[in-house]
């Protein structure tokens, strides 16, 4: 049996995968991410996450039919990187995306460039300390490794490049950056400047579905596999969620939430500034040749907090019966708001006089689907009326977060998919092996859930906008 294998280094867990070349899911395994924490800092060292991709890829293998591995293709969360010198060694932890270092650094950038506004301008983001320019600059100045640093790879590329793969950079991932012209595709040397990035820093950019290498050290399971970098997380599982063709929105739920539509180039600069002003980012997406709106907040992480100061599992029979006695309270009848649920000090305001924890959840469950509610409005303000929404992830298990968000975004598919972000990388790797013939060719997703619903009567309409002819 001839077998791909998905790998999709995630925020809280590093998972893989191994897929059929029928697109079935064959079995799963995932590693916590080693993080290490240290006055209010998150980072790890490049060769932990390594080794935890690995140890999740081998144990995903040996649950799977023997066979022999085609292809490996690995995703992973943005803006975090791993700075290497000329040898391929890292130099530099790795920042966690969500690190608060690179604030001020980003301030300082920001205003050397001539505002926010210029950022946008050259990388369709929206402004924010997160991004590999302000975890570049700060490791630069505090790192005293990093002065050896000659090369940067986003998280996927460095997993490939270790397991004996090019070093390069791949579109989507490269949006992330904060270095990438969007426009144009390429580097930016206004950027890179101002970064004081040594030349050469940012590699050759290849499209997710080509051939990086082969599997050749640290994954002998795989020897010989064609290797390829899926790009960005929140794209490549709309593509192993098959949430990818004109007028899907996709919404990745796991410790951030993403929502994602595909866009064809050009998008005009008003379209741009519209969309940044909602708090939604245009990147490329991982689908060749194509650009993506992009908006997304920490809900899964926001929602966990919560849980946990209810002191609740979040995956037992007591968040079960947590998420039912949310639902029974209606939204006019809730007498509890969170505040800044997603800010580093949420608060819950107006708590009443023998308040339930079921009604601190329901809060926070309205908090996090409201935000989800703005940033789909925005996507639909710039690129017309959804025709589907498709939500999957980690963090759309549980029938208060369900619940609560059919009440808040209307109707939705719920994929039927385990692992999105491993299933796609699976068949963007099966791509660069020529399994398929292109991405747009690729195996159909499993059946949606059974209680999932098409998006329709929703009151946003089934066909995308005339006045919108990218889409």
């Amino acid at each position: 049996m001839e077998l791909l294998l998905g790998i999709d280094v995630g925020t809280t867990f590093c998972k893989a995968g191994a897929v059929a070349l029928d697109g079935a899911e064959l079995s799963h395994a995932r590693e916590q991410t080693p993080w290490r924490q240290a006055g209010g800092h998150t980072d790890a060292d490049p060769r932990a996450l390594l080794h935890a991709c690995v140890a999740a890829a081998r144990r995903a293998l040996a649950a799977a039919p023997g066979g022999r591995v085609v292809a490996v293709g690995v995703t992973s969360m943005a803006e975090s990187g791993a700075l290497l010198d000329s040898t391929g060694a890292p130099v530099a932890p790795t920042i966690a995306w969500h690190d608060p270092r690179g604030c001020d650094t980003a301030d300082e950038l920001l205003e050397r460039l001539g505002g926010a506004a210029r950022l946008t301008e050259l990388t369709g983001l929206e402004p924010s300390p997160i991004y590999s320019l302000f975890k570049y600059r700060w490791l630069s100045d505090h790192e005293p490794g990093a002065a050896r640093g000659v090369r940067w790879l986003s998280l996927a590329e460095w997993v490939v490049h270790a397991l004996g793969g090019q070093a390069i950079a791949e579109p989507s991932l490269a949006s992330r950056t904060a270095l990438l012209d969007v426009h144009r595709g390429a580097w930016s040397q206004e950027l890179l400047d101002l970064a004081g990035a040594p030349a050469g820093m940012m590699p050759e950019l290849l499209a997710a579905g080509s051939p990086a290498g082969t599997v050749d050290r640290g994954l002998e399971e795989a020897h010989g596999a064609v290797l390829a970098v899926a790009g960005h997380d929140h794209s490549c599982a709309a593509i192993g969620a098959g949430a990818v063709r004109p007028g899907d929105v996709f919404d990745s739920c796991g410790t951030a939430e993403g929502f994602v539509r595909v866009l064809n180039p050009p998008v005009a600069p008003d379209d741009v500034a519209r969309a940044v002003r909602g708090g939604v980012s245009l990147v490329w997406h991982v689908l060749p040749r194509r650009h993506a709106l992009l908006g997304g907040f920490e809900s899964g992480l926001a929602l966990q907090r919560c849980l946990d100061l209810l002191g609740v599992d979040g995956d037992g029979p007591e968040r079960e019966r947590l998420d039912r006695a949310a639902l029974e309270l209606s939204p006019a009848a809730a007498a509890m708001a969170a505040e800044d649920v997603t800010g580093e000090r949420p608060a819950l305001a107006g708590i009443p006089h023998g308040a339930s924890p079921a009604e601190a959840w329901r809060a926070a469950l309205e908090a996090v689907a409201a935000m989800g509610a703005r940033v789909l409005a925005t996507i639909e303000a710039v690129a017309g009326p959804a025709q589907r929404l498709v939500v999957a992830g980690g963090g759309a298990r549980g029938s208060g977060v369900l619940g609560v968000k059919r009440e808040r975004l209307g109707p939705f598919e719920l994929s039927g998919v385990h692992e999105p972000g491993v299933r796609g990388a699976a068949l963007v790797a099966g791509c660069a092996a020529g399994v398929y013939p292109s991405l747009d060719e690729l195996p159909a997703p499993a059946l949606a859930a059974p209680d999932a619903r098409q998006r329709q009567g929703s009151g946003r309409g089934l066909t995308p906008s005339r006045s919108h002819p990218h889409v």
